[in-house]
């Protein structure tokens, strides 16, 4: 598991360049007892499917990162750089758990890898639209070894502000876009959304500011994206909500966004719940969904991410008990 992990992360597989991974699991990685099946993404991205007779079982994570591109590092116990936890290392977990399912006489299970997680889903919007029979799936994510009962929804919205170039040593005869988009940042940061009893806080992040023009020049045009961490009790309102914060002069473009979600749970494990979104929303063809990783979430994303090789050997066996616990419920 270790050796297996270590040659996927020397391989940068940033979000769109996930093919890299792709081909060289195609290649390299066929595990005992396993049929492949490649799914072709309309972007040109794959997904793999490795099965073991016809899955009613599905372990599913991703193998594109987030940017930029860490190669990997040991320290002690611990695998360091992109994507140790987010989810690499879960990739990693999963295929020895399904090597050890097939040693042990267990069939008709599943292992999805999924292109473009971490840029709205499209490998799982592909793979739903393919996959028959599954009746659960486990999604992998760095969730500290505990089952997650629910998580947040996301929202990411564009937010255009329109003004009036002129000199900037005259601002009275223009309109600055910038300062219309900092009154409408301002407004945003005091809104009271309602709390939520499960997911507690809606937060958001600007992800991405841009005002095109020269520094002496007012602005006649600026924009943002605005990235919404929403629960059940604000997530259909957010639509309503930024309409109300802006004025005639600002254009708003709803790109995409995934619904809060429950989680199926099992005796046995520690419960939580996560402000993170997944490729889980985008499954809803394969069954039930179980979210379940080793990693901290607070570490993905950073420079310092990093998974502990114990937290991954009791995901494995976890992972394996869940395994049982889910095939005692279907039979």
């Amino acid at each position: 598991m270790q050796n297996f992990l270590l040659g996927i992360m020397k391989i940068d597989s940033t979000s769109g360049s996930e093919n890299s991974v792709a081909d060289y699991l195609i290649n390299g990685y066929r595990p005992e007892g396993s049929v492949l099946d490649v799914i072709n993404i309309e972007n040109g991205k794959k997904n793999l499917f490795y099965k073991w007779g016809e899955p009613v079982i599905i372990f599913c994570s991703h193998f594109d990162t987030v940017p930029p591109y860490i190669p990997p590092s040991m320290d002690g116990d611990i695998i360091k750089g992109r994507g140790s936890c987010d989810a690499k290392g879960q990739i990693a977990v999963m295929s020895s758990v399904c090597e050890r399912l097939f040693e042990s006489g267990e069939t008709n299970f599943g292992l999805l890898m999924l292109a473009g997680e971490e840029v709205g889903s499209y490998g799982a919007i592909a793979a739903n639209k393919v996959i028959k029979g599954c009746k659960y799936v486990i999604v992998g994510e760095p969730t500290g070894n505990k089952l997650i009962r629910a998580s947040k929804g996301n929202i990411l919205a564009e937010i255009v502000f329109k003004g009036r170039s002129c000199h900037s040593g005259y601002p009275e005869n223009g309109d600055d876009a910038v300062m219309r988009m900092a009154s409408f940042i301002e407004r945003l940061r005091i809104y009271e959304f309602a709390k939520d009893e499960v997911l507690g806080e809606t937060t958001f992040n600007i992800g991405k500011v841009y005002s095109d023009n020269a520094h002496n020049v007012v602005s006649d045009k600026a924009g943002l994206k605005i990235f919404f961490r929403t629960t059940k009790t604000t997530h259909d309102l957010i639509n309503e909500i930024i309409p109300l914060l802006i004025d005639e002069h600002t254009e708003v473009n709803f790109k995409y966004g995934d619904r809060p979600m429950d989680f199926v749970t099992v005796d046995g494990f520690e419960i939580g719940v996560v402000s993170y979104g997944s490729d889980a929303p985008e499954l809803y063809n394969l069954g039930e969904c179980l979210l379940y990783g080793p990693g901290s979430i607070l570490d993905a994303h950073t420079e310092n991410e990093k998974v502990r090789i114990s937290d991954m050997n009791k995901a494995v066996d976890d992972l394996i008990d869940i395994y049982h616990k889910l095939k005692q419920k279907l039979s």
